[in-house]
């Protein structure tokens, strides 16, 4: 419940922060309270304190509901149910991609399926795909029984979810390659968007054999701390490739992560996701590295957060759907709906690349070999200080000179 307070002139806002522990004090069995002075766009102060008695917010009743039936967004995602006790329905393609961060069991991949589900009601197989990354091998795999209707795949033979980490980065180049094939198609038919390419396809302004209606891309990762670790340059490059252009060509990112250091949440990552929810966090800081603003650490669990766009703050509780629903949905899917398996996403040439790179010297070896001669010396370290490189390729290097 949110208690909306208008101060008297003569009372500063010091002052009332000041209060944050008493108020915390005086509620304690309601749990932890959160202050915000002053509310953004209104110069109101507002207490917000959690209700005694919970209840579960069904999935099924915001997908029921008049906000979503009669939604004109045209990816329409449920987030759940603000303090007005409003629905909220957003739009993927306005984001254009999403950020979702929180602690361990605060519901990112409950709310990972609520959108997943919000998407499989409203478009049909032609006009959305899926790329579901799952490094956790076990949330996204009720989404197999659909693999032929709305996963994308780069061939017959090639998982549905993809669980493999070192499979991530040659998947990621291969959409990175197709916003390049999308812009190229925009060019050619003058369009500024992939909506206004398949609009003239139906209206029968472009010639069907040369053109074919292009679907929605939506790429879900789970917890891409884990890809970071492993994959490192070769994840994040085509990553924020694909972050930086997609927009206008119909390709969104979903990405959820628990790690919440500036080593995972980078300057690359923030500026590119104007679309961030924060569910419950450990610290202030932790906080501030997802939203910019402190109040995160004062949500409660079960699905409470923070949801950020362009500055606009909005408090949520996301809607939940358990196993079995998740596990009868696909099964409808899997028996109503037709195959479409028009689609193939072309593969990447990355391990040819790979391959090109291991049988050539390093690219550094003129430019180090023409720093040792200027100096008269070298060592390993001084090749990583020098060269901002690890120590296994200055190993390398270092092989290579000899």
């Amino acid at each position: 419940v949110r208690f909306e307070l208008i101060p008297d002139i003569a009372c500063k806002l010091k002052h009332i922060r000041a209060c944050e522990d008493k108020l915390n004090e005086a509620l304690s069995e309601y749990g932890p309270i959160r202050l915000i002075a002053p509310v953004p766009g209104k110069g109101t102060i507002a207490v917000e304190v959690p209700r005694l008695d919970r209840q579960i917010l069904w999935l099924r009743e915001v997908l029921e509901s008049k906000e979503f039936q009669e939604s004109e967004a045209h990816l329409p995602i449920a987030l759940g149910i603000a303090y007005e006790n409003n629905i909220v329905v957003k739009d993927l393609a306005k984001m254009p991609h999403l950020l979702i961060a929180g602690a361990t069991g605060q519901g990112k991949s409950v709310l990972l399926n609520n959108i997943i589900l919000s998407l499989l009601y409203r478009l049909n197989p032609a006009d959305l795909k899926l790329v579901l990354i799952d490094p956790k091998h076990v949330e996204f795999n009720h989404y197999n029984r659909i693999k032929k209707q709305y996963l994308l795949r780069t061939s017959e033979e090639a998982p549905a979810v993809i669980t493999a980490i070192e499979k991530v980065p040659e998947i990621l180049i291969s959409i990175a390659n197709e916003v390049r094939k999308r812009y190229d198609l925009l060019i050619q038919t003058q369009c500024r968007t992939i909506r206004e390419y398949n609009h003239k396809i139906a209206d029968g302004k472009l010639s069907k054999d040369k053109h074919h209606h292009q679907p929605n891309i939506i790429v879900v990762i789970d917890e891409f701390a884990d890809l970071m670790n492993v994959c490192g340059g070769n994840f994040m490059m085509p990553l924020a490739s694909i972050a930086l252009r997609s927009r206008a060509v119909g390709i969104h990112l979903v990405i959820a992560t628990q790690c919440l250091s500036t080593d995972v949440i980078t300057g690359i990552i923030k500026p590119n996701f104007p679309a961030r929810i924060a569910f419950r966090v450990i610290s202030d800081t932790d906080s501030k590295t997802v939203l910019d603003i402190s109040g995160a650490q004062k949500l409660l669990d079960m699905g409470d957060m923070l949801f950020n766009y362009c500055g606009d703050f909005k408090r949520i509780q996301s809607c939940y759907i358990d196993t079995p629903g998740i596990e009868s949905i696909c099964e409808w899917i899997q028996e109503k709906v037709p195959v479409d398996d028009s689609y193939i996403l072309s593969t990447s040439s990355l391990p040819l690349a790979k391959r090109a790179i291991d049988n050539e010297r390093d690219p550094l070896f003129c430019d180090v070999a023409r720093f040792i001669i200027e100096s008269g010396m070298t060592s390993t370290s001084m090749m990583q200080r020098r060269f901002s490189i690890g120590y296994s390729r200055a190993c390398k290097l270092m092989y290579e000179l000899e």
